[in-house]
């Protein structure tokens, strides 16, 4: 006689939902029912089957397998599960950041291959978060699999953006593939689509008013000089006093996005208000600086731009690099050809400029709305 197969159900916690855990020793029967007969999945994580809370149903289960296992019920949650479940609740100021150590050499490496400050900032935070979520895990241990559903917990619980979920499997991959020299094929993260957003921009109307509105010619110029050149916020804060080549009426940015040099275009007018500013604050070093010499603040300027489009009457959300798309759909929109902007925007691929074209009235200002025909011949 063959002796009655034996299946645990009990309580857990996975990628963000409650579940039942379908606990039982190898058998191809529990096995083939479970994949025919019901939503039941294999997590090679927790080393079970399941099926999420809502989807399990308790005497339908018991029907299937009344004639062939015993179920046994258990109370008791599984450990491991409570644990995950407590560390969902990620505090929105990552207070433990402070407290945790980076692996030896991911902050040293990121330095030798000179990534930007920003990036470092950004990575640093990340995988603190990371290694905070696998607090109790030697983070040489961890799968691939694991990663993936703590990613896929990120973008669920903070609804965070595609660029965000990049951000942070790349600080991930850093540590694995460059920190401990492991080959790229053996962290396969799930990549989100990229998004196609299209740039927001200012009418010239809308600038003409934002620049109208500053009185402060130090604050005027730092605006002037974004929306004409086409400037990054960080590009425009870097720039020293000797990279405005008033000769050549051009503008040179060093040290880029992909740490590229360039050159962008000097307005004329522009060049008269910066004279102005010299003569005003007399900087030494950096062309914009704030208090003792010190280089400008990312978030000073920024506070300016929004104070002035608040007092210029604009309503919509406006954010700095606003300008810079602003700059770009408008020399697109005057006929410049778009290689040229390509160039002055610093950009890697004519793809990436090319998306201007579709917030550029050039062409859609010529199409006629078939409604005006139809209104017209009433």
């Amino acid at each position: 006689m063959t002796s009655r197969l034996n299946i645990t159900l009990r309580k857990g916690f996975h990628r963000e939902q409650n579940i039942m855990r379908i606990e039982f020793d190898y058998h191809v029967h529990i096995i083939d029912v479970l994949r025919k007969k019901t939503t039941a999945t294999w997590s090679k994580t927790m080393g079970c089957w399941y099926m999420t809370e809502k989807d399990f149903d308790l005497n339908f289960f018991l029907k299937l397998f009344q004639d062939s296992a015993s179920i046994f019920f258990s109370e008791q949650e599984c450990p491991e599960d409570k644990i995950k479940q407590k560390r969902l609740q990620l505090p929105g100021h990552y207070p433990y950041r402070n407290r945790i150590q980076l692996p030896r050499g991911y902050m040293e490496l990121l330095k030798q291959k000179r990534y930007s400050e920003s990036t470092i900032k950004t990575y640093s935070a990340y995988f603190k978060d990371y290694i905070h979520y696998f607090a109790s895990r030697d983070l040489t241990d961890i799968k691939t699999e694991e990663i993936n559903d703590y990613i896929l917990l990120l973008i669920r619980q903070k609804n965070m953006s595609g660029s965000e979920q990049n951000q942070r499997i790349n600080s991930i991959k850093f540590y694995y593939e460059k920190v401990l020299g492991r080959e790229k094929q053996l962290i396969k993260i799930e990549r989100p689509r990229k998004e196609k957003n299209l740039p927001d921009t200012l009418s010239k109307t809308e600038i003409q008013n934002i620049l109208r509105s500053i009185s402060n010619v130090k604050h005027r110029c730092l605006l002037e000089l974004i929306y004409s050149a086409g400037l990054r916020r960080n590009e425009v804060l870097n720039l020293k006093i000797n990279d405005v080549d008033s000769k050549r009426m051009l503008i040179k940015i060093r040290g880029g996005k992909g740490k590229k040099d360039r050159y962008s275009l000097l307005s004329a007018n522009v060049l008269i208000h910066l004279r102005e500013y010299f003569m005003a604050y007399k900087p030494s070093k950096w062309l914009f600086e704030g208090q003792n010499g010190q280089q400008y603040s990312s978030t000073s300027i920024t506070r300016v731009f929004k104070k002035s489009a608040g007092k210029a009457g604009i309503k919509k959300r406006v954010h700095l690099h606003m300008l810079r798309h602003s700059f770009a759909t408008h020399l697109l929109e005057q006929g410049t050809n778009l290689r040229v902007i390509q160039s002055l925007l610093g950009h890697e691929n004519i793809q990436t400029t090319e998306i201007y074209t579709h917030v550029s009235n050039l062409e859609i200002g010529k199409v006629i709305n078939p409604i005006d025909e139809i209104i017209s011949s009433k």
